[in-house]
């Protein structure tokens, strides 16, 4: 039988672990922010129903719903995805069969894509788990407080 390691951790006061600049990393947004992306991809992850929805796809799926009809180049302007990543997501739902391209009529060189029908049902199915990972995720938060918190995540995000 394997040996198994102790993940065990020891926190801390942010005062016994500041050092002599003043720096606790447990006080930093970055390292906030990644802690509760971790949380928030753990709960959407338990809660979607499909198992092999990434939450890239899944913000891929719901604005492509929300346009029915646009470019790659925007659909990732959209969702806040670079060009290469955008490629990836694209590429494993047009391999599912939920999301459908075509050539623009009016510019050959510029692929348009629409939800399938199968990938406007899943959306369909799925856009009440989103907004339970919405709601379970800010949980712990108040109602004015989650009101504040996304209003100053949308400031932060540049929107």
């Amino acid at each position: 039988m394997p040996l198994q390691a102790d993940h065990r951790v020891t926190i801390s006061s942010s005062a016994e672990n500041s050092d002599a600049s003043g720096y606790v990393l447990e006080d930093q947004a970055g390292h906030l922010l990644r802690r509760a992306h971790q949380r928030h991809s753990a709960i959407f992850q338990a809660t979607i129903g499909d198992d092999q929805l990434t939450p890239l796809q899944f913000a891929a799926l719901m604005k492509l719903s929300d346009v029915a009809e646009t470019s790659q180049n925007l659909l990732g302007r959209m969702t806040a995805m670079d060009a290469a990543t955008m490629q990836g997501v694209i590429k494993r739902l047009i391999a599912r069969g939920l999301i459908e391209r075509r050539p623009d009529d009016v510019d050959r060189r510029r692929l348009l894509l629409t939800l399938s029908q199968d990938g406007a049902k899943l959306v369909r199915e799925l856009s009440a788990h989103g907004r339970a990972i919405t709601d379970q995720t800010l949980e712990p938060l108040s109602t004015s407080e989650r009101e504040t918190f996304l209003k100053l995540l949308k400031r932060l995000s540049g929107q």
